[in-house]
């Protein structure tokens, strides 16, 4: 099978086509071809809660497997289930429940934001919940062989020794929800903390006595850092900065999506608290920010239309995060031997069909 379009990889756009043999790519051909459609990788997520009516973040497997076909269908094919700060029942739960899905190939495993985050920069998170990390728990969680991620405040008492495990486990140790110093930080990053949880939100603002996280992630030169690119949670000036800065190999384009994602407006659910959601933007009580309603096509429509260039913001939704998760082997890009997930985007940059593993959804 032979998929026209305008390629998209990282760095360039070739007029051409993918061929695909099965589950795989066998090739990428540069050949003149009259179309105006993109061919771009399938979309890597990082962080999200939900979508669709679904949850992620429940450790309900049928909800959760809905939220993820959500998701795909708006080009994401490869997925973490992220939920929040919660009891390590809960945890347990959402462990043992997710691991048919990882088995089948339906999210790529669990990614816990919390619950070792900093009360004073929860934003929507469930301050019942939050505690200092604890290693026992954690190497009970790891165990399960799903966790992929976890976000920690490295100022919390036991931080750097929970970062420190999580990096010895293969297990990906994200700053996130965080009041750290600039010193802090490094610290964390120096741990083995190799991604920073949705930058700018959820962390102590930059000051240029004292650049705190932001400016700790940016310039850490290992760290990459997510962006929730839909212009509630991000000015696209700063979008562009963050982006430019960091450069596209240290930059994830994430969608920290909850169900409410492709929803009417109205009332919502996330880690036990109640969610409003009207014109797009999703809020608690205290006026939070919590989660938010984007897709990964648009959240890259946003990001080319804050100025970065077409093959840097799909190398920030796909090939970044792929090459976070240890997946870059696999997916991520369009190339030879690589798994079959790719996005066929109208010249306006609209999904036009989406296949995974070499099937057309």
């Amino acid at each position: 099978m032979k998929i026209p379009g305008r390629i998209v990889r990282p760095g360039s756009i070739v007029t051409g086509h993918v061929e695909v043999s099965g589950p795989a790519i066998i090739s990428v051909d540069a050949l003149p071809v009259e179309t105006t459609d993109y061919v771009v990788p399938g979309f890597v997520d990082l962080h999200c809660h939900g979508g669709g009516g679904h949850s992620l973040a429940t450790g309900d497997a049928s909800s959760a497997a809905e939220a993820a076909a959500f998701h795909l269908a708006h080009g994401t094919t490869t997925l973490l289930a992220s939920l929040v700060s919660s009891p390590l029942a809960l945890m347990r739960e959402a462990v043992a429940a997710y691991q048919p899905l990882v088995a089948d190939d339906v999210i790529a495993g669990v990614h816990f934001e919390g619950p070792y985050l900093s009360a004073v920069r929860c934003g929507a998170q469930n301050t019942d919940f939050l505690r200092d990390p604890d290693l026992s728990e954690l190497r009970e969680l790891v165990a399960s062989g799903i966790v992929r991620a976890v976000t920690i405040a490295p100022e919390l008492p036991g931080a750097l020794d929970a970062i420190s495990f999580l990096d010895e486990a293969g297990v990906v140790a994200a700053i996130g929800h965080t009041d750290a110093t600039y010193e802090e930080t490094l610290k964390g990053v120096e741990a083995g903390a190799t991604l920073g949880t949705h930058l700018f939100n959820g962390m102590r603002p930059a000051h240029h006595r004292e650049p705190g996280p932001i400016i700790g992630l940016l310039s850490s030169r290992r760290a990459v850092v997510e962006l929730i690119a839909d212009g509630v949670h991000l000015h696209d000036g700063m979008l562009a900065f963050a982006a430019r800065t960091a450069g596209p190999d240290r930059t994830a384009l994430v969608t920290d999506a909850i169900d409410a994602a492709g929803m009417p407006d109205g009332t919502y659910e996330l880690g036990g608290q109640t969610v409003t959601v009207a014109d797009r933007v999703a809020r608690i009580g205290t006026g939070s920010i919590a989660g938010s309603t984007l897709t990964m096509d648009a959240a890259l429509r946003r990001a080319v239309g804050a100025g970065l260039s077409l093959p840097d913001a799909c190398t920030m939704a796909s090939t970044t995060p792929a090459r976070v998760l240890g997946l870059s082997d696999q997916v991520g890009a369009l190339a030879a031997g690589l798994r079959a997930d790719l996005v066929v985007l109208s010249e306006d940059l609209q999904v036009k069909r989406v296949m995974r593993a070499g099937v057309w959804l």
